[in-house]
């Protein structure tokens, strides 16, 4: 039982449409939709229909699908990079600009990355530093 439970949950993963693609990743990997087992045995009558192709007709079909494989991933990563970008500037929306002038104090974040980062009940801040210079985009030249 816990094995069809699996095949079951990464049938519905990537049968699932992505908000950040716009298709699903079965799509983007097959450039077709997922049939289910169950229409393969019993085929339904799209399938039925094609099956009668001639071989030359059932080819030009079939190249023509895999062309549009390209198309739907060219789809994808134009539709990633329009929710990337929704998703930045509602980040940004968020954002409160500030201005910092030449010597006034700050506080200097310390990131997990960082050597000064003694774990998680060390603070975040160091110092109080001094503005020493105001660069252009923001950054801070501390004394």
């Amino acid at each position: 039982m816990a094995r069809e439970a699996i095949i079951c949950h990464n049938h519905s993963y990537r049968t699932t449409m992505r908000t950040s693609t716009g298709v699903t990743p079965y799509m983007l990997v097959y450039g077709t939709k997922s049939v289910i087992p169950a229409e393969v045995e019993i085929p339904s009558l799209k399938i039925i229909q094609e099956a009668k192709l001639g071989d030359a007709e059932w080819i030009r079909v079939r190249q023509e699908q895999l062309m549009l494989i390209d198309e739907t991933r060219m789809d994808a990563v134009c539709h990633g990079q329009l929710y990337q970008n929704s998703i930045a500037n509602a980040f940004n929306r968020k954002v409160k600009l500030r201005l910092f002038t030449t010597g006034q104090l700050v506080l200097k974040k310390i990131f997990p990355h960082q050597e000064e980062a003694k774990g998680k009940f060390a603070p975040n801040w160091q110092g109080h530093y001094v503005v020493h210079r105001v660069l252009s985009g923001g950054a801070l030249v501390l004394a």
